[in-house]
């Protein structure tokens, strides 16, 4: 009995202290992207000597918000029934938030890839280059989720469900974390901006 709890101790130490880390690295991230939308704000009188209104396509980006916002509410309820002891339901909602995930992922590489093409690339000035690194440095993060969520699967797959808990929980909170970042992009990058060129 004394060694059962010591061991359940141990566990619940150890998930303390990677949820306590995740917090650590969330507020540091915090920080970094502060650096990047301060870095964005201080482009604008570049990007009014580049751009027009038409630049940002607003109805297109709102379709990716959404998405995101979906995938966040997805996770929840792989969260919720998580805690009911519904695996099934787990990985069905684990899916559908790593698909979701794949789409905003790709709309938002057709955005970048459009632009480009439309010679609006990073390497054309200042306002493009804070563009681009703001919302590329949100996709890597994008990319690092879903490769967690494919990971979080593999675990179930090997019903190694002692990690499952932790895993989920820590996901969770990083994906609700970029669906945040989203929504200031969203609001700051397009629009904000898209009004100040009206």
């Amino acid at each position: 009995m004394l060694n059962f709890t010591n061991k359940f101790s141990k566990s619940s130490h150890n998930i303390n202290n990677s949820i306590f880390g995740l917090w650590i690295y969330l507020m540091s991230d915090c920080v970094f992207f502060s650096v990047l939308f301060i870095n964005y704000i201080l482009s604008y009188n570049s990007m009014l000597s580049t751009i027009s209104n038409n630049f940002y396509n607003i109805p297109f980006v709102l379709i990716e918000t959404l998405i995101l916002l979906t995938s966040s509410y997805t996770c929840c309820l792989a969260n919720y029934y998580f805690n009911t002891n519904k695996i099934k339901h787990v990985t069905y909602y684990l899916s559908i938030t790593f698909l979701l995930g794949i789409c905003f992922l790709y709309m938002e590489l057709y955005e970048f890839i459009h632009l480009i093409k439309s010679n609006f690339g990073p390497d054309k000035n200042y306002f493009l280059s804070s563009f681009f690194t703001l919302l590329g440095v949100h996709g890597i993060h994008i990319i690092v989720g879903l490769i967690w969520f494919v990971i979080l699967l593999l675990q179930i797959y090997l019903n190694k469900f002692n990690k499952i808990k932790n895993n989920l929980y820590c996901l969770s909170l990083f994906w609700h974390f970029l669906d945040i970042i989203w929504v200031f992009i969203f609001t700051i990058v397009y629009l904000f901006s898209f009004n100040i060129l009206k």
